[in-house]
């Protein structure tokens, strides 16, 4: 009997210690922020238009805690910068996939912008539309 004990005893020691291996080198938690309230705005304004109308809801991928906490904490000034961007829009640009794609893109990079000039690195990976409406 004691020896069947021993036995359990010496293959369970492997296994925790792997189980307390990944613990320690798991993979950072991958993180979604989303930006609210959505985006509401006008965009395309020349003057010889109708009022066009869009809504942004903006997610933002992060990696880990800290990056969550420093995009957090930056909130504002990525809002001011992309309310910005939307707005200087054109019809053109809101209507076709390929613009859209481009604009996602454009915000990205503005965004990974603002956060290297206030942390000293881009924090975010991804900035994703969960949601663009435009009327």
């Amino acid at each position: 009997m004691k020896a069947w004990i021993m036995l359990l005893l010496a293959l369970s020691l492997p296994v925790a210690a792997v189980a307390e291996e990944t613990k320690e080198g798991a993979a950072p938690k991958v993180n979604y922020i989303t930006l609210s309230p959505p985006f509401v705005g006008n965009y395309g304004l020349d003057g010889s238009q109708k009022l066009k109308v869009y809504k942004a809801d903006v997610a933002l991928r992060v990696t880990g805690d800290e990056a969550t906490q420093l995009v957090k904490a930056n909130e504002p000034l990525i809002r001011n910068q992309l309310v910005a961007l939307f707005a200087q829009q054109t019809t053109e640009a809101m209507n076709n996939v390929e613009a859209k794609e481009k604009l996602r893109q454009e915000a990205l990079k503005q965004t990974q912008q603002i956060m290297s000039d206030e942390t000293g690195k881009p924090v975010v990976e991804d900035l994703l539309f969960n949601n663009l409406i435009i009327q």
